[in-house]
């Protein structure tokens, strides 16, 4: 805006000096300075946030005795994970007990629960072995229509499998009363990891293979 010299004598007459002209801020440079503090408080928000945990996928089991690493919760979301009917309830139940009856002998949990869900197809059973015989290691059930042994209750069931695969893996004595009716076959420490089944528990050639290959995928599902 231009102010004339006729504008300016006047001022000076009355001894007043002109207000100056604010011109409007530029639009752009408005708009970097609101990017800029937004830029800030995202970097601010992000520093604030917790680092997040990365959990490393455990070394896969192999022997026998030793100690198990997946919770029951785990164990028993992965079953029912691939058996979507069996009963939650009754699955949630016998995963504590394997981390228990386990515990009790020294033998690992994670191996005895994994052979569990072989040979009971994820509880699905099918076979010559019936879900009341509570029998989840095919005990005594050779073939030709035989089905085993039976056991009174889930947690006799479970101990038997513990007690019978402590027989293979180690020569120590039992810690508890003897549940296996199997237990005084088995020539003891014959196969101190789960490889060693295959021949001795059972004459599949990939029994092994098998068993690694649900811990496996139990370890993937319980640590990734």
């Amino acid at each position: 805006m231009l102010i004339s010299f006729a504008a300016l004598s006047f001022f000076s007459c009355v001894g007043l000096s002109p207000k100056p002209v604010e011109l409007p801020k530029p639009v752009e440079a408005e708009k970097s300075v609101e990017a800029e503090k937004s830029v800030e408080a995202e970097k601010s928000v992000e520093a604030e946030k917790p680092a997040e945990t990365v959990v490393k996928k455990p070394e896969l089991p192999v022997y026998i005795m030793g100690k198990g690493r997946v919770s029951a919760d785990k164990m028993a979301f992965f079953l029912l994970d691939n058996n979507s009917k069996a009963d939650s309830a009754f699955v949630n139940s016998l995963a504590k007990i394997y981390i228990e009856e386990a515990g009790f002998e020294g033998v690992n949990h994670d191996i005895a629960f994994s052979q569990m869900c072989l040979e009971t197809g994820f509880l699905r059973f099918g076979g010559d072995v019936k879900p009341e015989q509570y029998n989840f290691c095919g005990l005594g059930a050779i073939g030709n229509g035989e089905p085993g042994n039976s056991f009174s209750e889930p947690r006799i069931g479970v101990r038997a499998h513990i007690q019978h695969l402590k027989a293979y893996g180690s020569e120590e004595p039992l810690n508890g009363k003897l549940e296996s009716p199997r237990f005084r076959y088995v020539k003891r420490g014959i196969a101190v990891t789960y490889e060693g089944l295959t021949g001795t528990w059972a004459m599949d050639k990939q029994y092994a293979v098998k068993i690694k290959s649900i811990i496996d995928r139990l370890y993937e599902f319980a640590f990734l």
